[in-house]
């Protein structure tokens, strides 16, 4: 089943945010928006419930849902819990959070951008990009320059040794974020559900490319295992420091994705990868993104393309906010995916008008599920 970002929120846990979204900046609703985002068209969904029956009371309707949920069926539902407990490559199903699906359209418009810096934080930021895309375009034997070209396993170990290092943001970023909450005993404004959904996300590019690759050889394992280890930890260190300058540096490095995938596509389409030219998309992919079923390679790299540019918008906004005090203003509802992927990000103004924006909408709908409960 398939769901707009609008229906994000009947089947969220969510709240009308109070105090509001934003407190800081009482007099943004005055401003002009500079980009056009309430008139573009929503992007679809997926719906990871299988059945969901939302029950409007009042503000209650927005609290949740019930009906059953994205694990995967119920032992006693099955045929016998051997089966349901298998694991196996043939064992499929949407052990997956909240992420988009594209129309043709959405993924077409992926353009190239990148945000000007304007504090230290982000000259610190796009620094240590720059000296981690230098290493791993040499650990990854990258050729950048449009006389070189690249084979299909070289893009291949790229793209899977991008991915193991894409997903480690998101996750350590929330674990710092859910322990904050524990220890400080109040909600996280909405911040934890997109970072563990930037993270699955991640990972899913990650599974679905290894399913390209028969076997993994043990140099590139121990090369990944140990960036990962050293990312990891060097990120979760930054976070405590500075979130600001964290999600600015996560920022850039989704930019030099986009890049790095639209390189690609480039290359697919010109005819320099002849092993991809007719590749049909891996089933994996085929379910997550709900491609057509005769989807090929080219049709998997747009949809990871968009999905970087999503990273990449979030995260530049992100790093307007003050982590403490200010609500993820996607926590609800996300900006259309044309915006997403061909602005940088939003600044702090606009973040502020989208956020109220959608509190508005909260608070109409809760409005009409009273009404039409009285009625």
């Amino acid at each position: 089943m398939l769901r707009t970002a609008a229906t994000r929120l009947p089947l969220r846990c969510v709240a009308v945010p109070h105090p509001p979204l934003l407190p800081s900046l009482p007099t943004i609703a005055s401003r002009p928006f500079t980009r056009s985002l309430a008139t573009a068209t929503t992007t679809t969904h997926i719906a990871q419930q299988k059945h969901v029956d939302v029950k409007p009371a009042g503000l209650k309707g927005l609290e949740g849902n019930t009906g059953q949920g994205s694990e995967p069926i119920h032992f006693k539902e099955h045929g016998s819990l051997k089966d349901a407990l298998h694991t196996g490559p043939d064992k499929t199903g949407d052990w997956v959070l909240f992420h988009p699906v594209y129309s043709p359209g959405e993924l077409k418009a992926v353009k190239v951008v990148a945000h000007a810096p304007k504090t230290m934080s982000d000259r610190v930021a796009g620094f240590f990009v720059k000296f981690l895309r230098t290493g791993f375009d040499v650990a990854t034997g990258y050729k950048a320059s449009p006389d070189s070209h690249m084979t299909a396993d070289q893009w291949l170990r790229r793209f899977l040794f991008l991915e193991s290092i894409a997903g480690v943001p998101g996750m350590a970023a929330a674990t710092l974020r859910h322990l904050r909450s524990l220890r400080r005993m109040h909600r996280d404004n909405g911040w934890l559900h997109t970072l563990l959904e930037e993270a699955e996300n991640e990972r899913m590019h990650l599974l679905t490319f290894i399913s390209m690759k028969k076997k993994a050889g043990l140099f590139f394992r121990l090369m990944l295992i140990g960036a990962q280890g050293v990312f990891y930890n060097l990120f979760f260190t930054a976070y405590i420091l500075s979130p600001k300058t964290c999600h600015r540096f996560v920022g850039i490095l989704e930019e030099e994705a986009v890049k790095t995938y639209t390189h690609a596509l480039k290359e697919l389409e010109a005819g320099h990868v002849p092993e991809w030219n007719d590749l049909a998309a891996p089933d994996i992919a085929k379910q997550y993104w709900r491609l057509p079923s005769d989807a090929k390679m080219v049709d998997l790299l747009y949809a990871v393309r968009a999905d970087e540019a999503n990273h990449r918008f979030t995260n530049h906004s992100l790093a307007e906010l003050d982590q403490a005090k200010h609500q993820n203003p996607f926590a609800l509802k996300e900006p259309d995916a044309i915006v997403r992927g061909t602005v940088a990000g939003l600044s702090l103004e606009e973040s502020a008008e989208w956020a109220a924006k959608i509190a508005k909408e909260v608070k109409e709908r809760a409005r009409l599920a009273a009404e039409a409960e009285k009625a």
